[in-house]
């Protein structure tokens, strides 16, 4: 323990070491030290399973028309697969295992595969609308912003050698050039939220 004394009043702090750690959780999102999402896209697809096991009396209802399924679907157990992927790299092996998941979802709520039905678009073209609605968030800040400054910040030293990471950037230019926009039209937040609306939630 240090006692310090500031402006006559005495404080103490208790000086503890801090654990490495490989990963820790931040805001609800895994962190790992390696710079990888996959214990973040297993704890997503563990969180639409856990929504989905709440509204699976509504799910599994015969009774329930297809379409209010999907509506129950996209209110309550896809904002949970896609907490905090709009931030992420995700490899295409990841956004397959996302999409495994939802459709095991779909198959047991509807007993057959037909996403038309439940009117539910492919879970890697919402994860591309909300990496992409972030993006346009990000890029309408001031220049000197800290978010705008640290997608365009380069790491000094040399790279290491093989395949280099997926990084957020490079996903967002894949997304830029699938759904056919441009950096600089990120400006006008309307006309960016309708060009990469990829249609129904």
């Amino acid at each position: 323990m240090t006692n310090y004394i500031s402006n006559n009043v005495q404080f103490s702090l208790i000086i503890l070491e801090i654990k490495k750690v490989e990963d820790f959780k931040y805001l609800g999102s895994t962190v790992q030290s390696n710079g990888e999402c996959g214990k973040e896209v297993k704890k997503r697809v563990q969180a639409g399973w856990n929504g989905w096991r709440k509204v699976s009396g509504v799910m599994c209802d015969k009774r329930v028309s297809a379409r209010m399924k999907g509506k129950v679907y996209k209110t309550v157990v896809r904002p949970a697969m896609l907490y905090g992927l709009e931030t992420v790299a995700l490899r295409k092996r990841q956004e397959a295992e996302l999409e495994v998941a939802e459709t095991k979802m779909l198959r047991f709520s509807l007993n057959e595969y037909i996403r038309g039905t439940a009117h539910v678009r492919c879970f890697g073209d919402k994860v591309r609308e909300a990496r992409l609605r972030w993006f346009g968030h990000v890029q309408r800040r001031d220049s000197e912003h800290i978010g705008r400054r640290m997608l365009r910040l380069e790491l000094p030293g040399r790279k290491p050698r093989g395949t280099p990471k997926r990084r957020f950037m490079d996903a967002v230019k894949e997304d830029m050039k699938l759904v056919g926009v441009r950096e600089e039209e990120a400006e006008d937040r309307v006309r960016w939220r309708q060009m990469i609306r990829c249609g129904d939630p």
